[in-house]
């Protein structure tokens, strides 16, 4: 879990820092769950994993730009630490041969996280270039979870599947 953040003392520029560190990490681990994903053969998931590492990345560069925008090249002061899972999935959640649909649960949830992180943060932002930046980032993540959903909502009915199925015998002595 990230440590506390003092929204109310935070400028423009660390917000647009941290909201890039946000968006990187998820790109990161939604690609480390797509190459995983590969491994295992389970290739929807993967592929689906793939795509959201694609929309964490085109983020990270639109709020780069921003920031790049407003704040030339000054200095990242910014701690990542911060922000660590504020939207990236946990690892635990991943299993090696998850079906399209419990990707997509992954992936349901670690958006709804990150709204709850900026909805949080609305509550303590005062100044209102960050505050305009965290509505904006919060009604990104409704959107992306009206995304998921609708994934979700175009897949065929999910057949059961025992986990137990996957797990290796023990090795005869």
């Amino acid at each position: 879990m990230s440590p506390e953040i003092d929204f109310a003392d935070i400028s423009l520029r660390d917000m647009l820092d941290l909201a890039v560190f946000v968006e990187e990490e998820a790109e990161q681990r939604y690609r480390e769950f797509s190459d995983q994903m590969r491994t295992h053969h389970t290739d929807e998931a993967a592929e689906f994993f793939h795509k959201l590492a694609a929309i964490e990345h085109n983020h990270a560069v639109r709020l780069g730009r921003r920031r790049k925008a407003l704040f030339n090249d000054e200095e990242v002061t910014a701690d990542s630490s911060l922000v660590i899972e504020v939207e990236a999935p946990e690892y635990e959640e991943v299993r090696a041969f998850m079906s399209p649909r419990h990707a997509l649960e992954v992936a349901l949830e670690a958006e709804r996280k990150a709204y709850r992180f900026y909805d949080s943060a609305l509550g303590k932002v005062e100044e209102g270039d960050v505050r305009e930046l965290f509505e904006d980032l919060r009604a990104q993540e409704v959107q992306h979870q009206e995304m998921i959903l609708g994934f979700m909502a175009r897949l065929p009915a999910e057949r059961e599947v025992d986990p137990e199925g996957f797990v290796d015998d023990p090795t005869a002595q």
